[in-house]
């Protein structure tokens, strides 16, 4: 695909349910990791590097100031992006990354105010940072998904110690949820004990995957398994998701993982892989561009550089089928999201990365 001047060439390809456009808005950016749009227009995009930047009529922003300091390393740097729900008027956003402390990285969540021209953070603000660093440098995590309420969920992978995921102490291994100034909602399943007040649930790999149904409320998460066993699951509060005791892959060694794929008090998957597609972020579809794919999970996949759609029974929330789209087609894909016009978002994790756009293709009739 190029641009020359004002026209953009585009792909279209067919799906089982639709044509689809796809359209190249940016490109040479450096390992993108998440994605969000602008209720003014225009795109924030990180880069794992340490950049933030705005994308506008296909042209790409120098680095936004006042991004807090990232240790780039490994699978971690600047990850995820997420807009206040206030954002229109409190220009306020969360970032995740990696930080360095004491006894190596970890995870932690930033809230900025975005200037209006989009040129700066300003009162910039670690809200939370993960209560054991380690020298690891995988599994992070750490998307965020901003709930209807303002409070903040987010993941944080297992960081390469898979039995840190069983701690409920330990911040490794779980989903989280804050309050958008970084204190702790009194709802919380251990705010009053029995675990880190932070945590919603335990028992997670490495989800890097996670968003909220504007419709349901219901929040979904998707995450890395070892060799086999990538998953799609349905945080609540205070449950348990079983790694390591319970998978349905294997260690890369081949060995077993645990007991089986099931156990007295751990939760099961609405769905697996086996082989794993290494998935990274995910949205539920809710659009007016796509009605067929209305209530519909999208999952980036990084390994077979795909989109999946998981098309969810809308009364009993099963998965009725999985499409897998893009095969191939532009590279490791890490982050999805859907855009107010019902467009689908996507970024390429590449030293050459790029925003895609997939859009119905135009009735020519």
């Amino acid at each position: 695909m190029t641009v020359i001047g004002s026209v953009v060439a585009r792909d279209t390809i067919l799906t089982q349910e639709v044509s689809i456009d796809v359209e190249v808005l940016a490109s040479g950016l450096d390992h993108p990791w998440g994605i969000e749009p602008l209720p003014e227009g225009g795109l924030l995009v990180t880069e794992r590097s340490g950049a933030l930047r705005l994308v506008r009529d296909g042209e790409v922003s120098a680095p936004i100031s006042g991004v807090p300091e990232v240790a780039a390393r490994g699978q971690g740097g600047l990850l995820d992006i997420a807009l206040a729900r206030d954002f229109a008027t409190s220009r306020t956003l969360f970032l995740s990354y990696s930080a360095r402390g004491g006894n190596g990285m970890g995870t932690a969540i930033a809230r900025a105010r975005l200037s209006d021209d989009a040129t700066a953070l300003t009162d910039v603000e670690e809200i939370f940072r993960m209560n054991r660093f380690s020298g690891a440098g995988q599994h992070f995590g750490s998307r965020i998904a901003v709930a209807e309420d303002g409070t903040l969920f987010f993941t944080i992978g297992d960081r390469g110690e898979s039995e840190r995921a069983q701690d409920p102490n330990d911040h490794a291994g779980s989903v989280l949820r804050i309050a958008a100034d970084g204190s702790i909602p009194a709802d919380n399943p251990f705010a009053s004990g029995g675990g880190a007040p932070e945590i919603w649930s335990t028992g997670h790999r490495n989800p890097q995957g996670m968003d909220i149904d504007p419709k349901t409320g219901v929040l979904y998460a998707v995450e890395h398994g070892a060799r086999g066993g990538d998953e799609v699951n349905l945080p609540e509060a205070g449950r348990n998701y079983g790694w390591p005791v319970i998978s349905y892959g294997r260690h890369y060694s081949g060995a077993e993982i645990g007991q089986g794929t099931a156990a007295d008090g751990m939760e099961q998957p609405i769905h697996y892989w086996d082989p794993s597609i290494a998935p990274g972020g995910m949205a539920v579809y809710r659009g007016e561009m796509f009605p067929e794919w209305d209530g519909d999970l999208l999952v980036a996949a990084l390994k077979f550089q795909l989109l999946v759609r998981l098309d969810l029974d809308a009364e009993t929330g099963e998965v009725l089928s999985e499409e897998r789209m893009l095969k191939g087609d532009y590279g490791r894909i890490r982050d999805v999201h859907v855009a107010p016009d019902g467009a689908v978002l996507m970024v390429t994790d590449e030293d050459n990365g790029q925003i895609l756009r997939l859009s119905r293709t135009p009735d020519t009739d």
